[in-house]
């Protein structure tokens, strides 16, 4: 932010300097595309994990689950267990 930003920029007033701030978060945020994301957009790469799934920006085949299960077996009733002996 330092170098896009605040040291290429002449701020008129707090109001300006806010706007500018918020301008550049929202770019750097949304529109960017980061060498992370495989140069997509955020916004670009969310839609290719919504629409193939969440291994799909690494090359790997769709179905896989989504979401992980609420506990490995065995671990819920150890849980309550220590719960109940306090």
């Amino acid at each position: 932010m330092r170098d896009a930003l605040l040291n290429e920029s002449l701020f008129f007033g707090l109001d300006h300097t806010c706007g500018a701030i918020a301008e550049w978060i929202d770019d750097y945020n949304q529109f960017r595309p980061p060498s992370s994301l495989g140069y997509q957009t955020p916004a670009a790469y969310a839609w290719t994990i919504a629409a193939n799934g969440p291994n799909a920006a690494q090359g790997e085949s769709y179905p896989f689950p989504t979401v992980a299960s609420a506990a490995p077996l065995g671990l819920a009733k150890t849980t309550e267990a220590l719960i109940a002996t306090g």
